[in-house]
């Protein structure tokens, strides 16, 4: 690990670029031609399915069958859904929101204080990968960890607004604590045991949780890059709490770049690469991005509910046949993350680099 104890070259802070008033935005930032996006009047946005997950918990029979089997259906047929009536608390959702716009606001010497080295990428950070010279996005970052406990470090999170710690502590467990039932639900659609993917994470003691709150500062130039190069989610699967007032989360969609209109007081859920090594490639992720805007600055919330670091991973041997080998080979998700706080963002490579010999098209 040593590779990635410092940044290879000295960090800048995109909000600081932006607050300048440049109008052109420095090299680093432009992506190639055929990585920029669309931002006319041709860009579609849409509705990824969304679910009342109180459904889940009714006592209609019927409700509950038809909020699996919509669950079941977005997983394999989109990797992305919405849930609402989930049960965290609306007003929490919108305090944890509000307390982050007002750190980023903070003077940026304040910030620094809590400045980020790639060895953990805990803190106050503004790229990912530490390969020097590389392509860089147009945002900023502030990373945590809410599970295990033996890597919490709340001295490590902000001190100010005064509020923050407090906050985000309460707001972790509540969606801890819905990742947990998600993962329930999915077992049971794969007709797994119940406990089936949350034991293959490690149990509930061992699972990963960590925030990552992004901030897109508004861009002189957002036809030219991205706030979030595509890329599918190295973890189990994430819990999104977008910006409802600017759209900026696209998903890739046979072949075709989307973007997820927000509903109010959702969560946006995707499936990430553990999951699709887990259920031998029944649920997959999905490639996804985030565009920018010249009008206004952009923050979301996004949990990462991740399997114990140090197991290996592979395809459940209950959905195994002979005619459904195991597509994968074992790996653990420290293995499988180093490459990408390496190298960054790369699409679907690197869980299509897990495929065992003779499974790769």
């Amino acid at each position: 690990m040593n590779c990635l104890q410092s940044w290879p070259e000295p960090v800048t802070r995109v909000q600081s670029l932006a607050a300048s008033g440049i109008r052109a935005i420095p090299e680093r930032y432009i992506k190639s031609p055929s990585h920029r996006p669309l931002l006319n009047n041709d860009v579609q946005e849409v509705n990824v399915p969304v679910i009342d997950f109180q459904n889940l918990f009714s006592g209609d029979r019927g409700l509950r069958e038809e909020a699996l089997c919509c669950i079941d259906n977005a997983c394999r047929e989109w990797g992305f859904f919405q849930v609402v009536n989930h049960g965290v608390n609306h007003e929490l959702m919108k305090r944890t929101c509000e307390v982050w716009h007002e750190f980023f606001n903070l003077p940026l010497e304040v910030k620094q204080e809590y400045a980020n080295t790639p060895a953990t990428y805990e803190g106050y950070g503004s790229r990912v990968g530490v390969e020097k010279g590389a392509s860089l996005d147009w945002s900023d970052y502030f990373f945590l960890h809410f599970m295990p406990l033996s890597l919490v470090n709340k001295n490590k999170w902000p001190a100010i607004p005064a509020s923050c710690r407090e906050l985000v502590a309460e707001y972790g467990s509540e969606v801890v604590r819905l990742c947990g039932k998600l993962m329930k639900v999915f077992s049971m659609n794969l007709g797994l045991q119940e406990d089936s993917l949350l034991n293959a994470f490690g149990g509930e003691e061992n699972v990963g949780a960590c925030l990552r709150v992004n901030y897109y500062p508004k861009c002189p130039q957002p036809d030219l890059t991205l706030g979030l190069s595509p890329h599918s989610d190295p973890g189990g699967m994430t819990l999104l709490l977008p910006d409802e007032n600017v759209a900026g989360l696209q998903v890739r969609r046979k072949g075709s770049w989307l973007t997820v209109k927000p509903i109010p007081n959702a969560f946006i859920i995707n499936i990430g690469d553990q999951i699709q090594v887990l259920s031998n490639a029944i649920y997959q992720s999905v490639e996804h991005r985030v565009i920018v805007n010249s009008n206004k600055d952009r923050l979301s919330l996004a949990l990462f509910y991740n399997p114990k670091s140090d197991l290996l991973l592979e395809p459940c041997k209950e959905l195994l046949t002979k005619d459904q080998p195991a597509l994968y080979k074992p790996m653990t998700f420290d293995e499988y993350r180093l490459t990408i706080r390496i190298k960054g963002p790369c699409g679907k490579k690197q869980v299509e680099s897990l495929k065992s010999p003779g499974q790769c098209n």
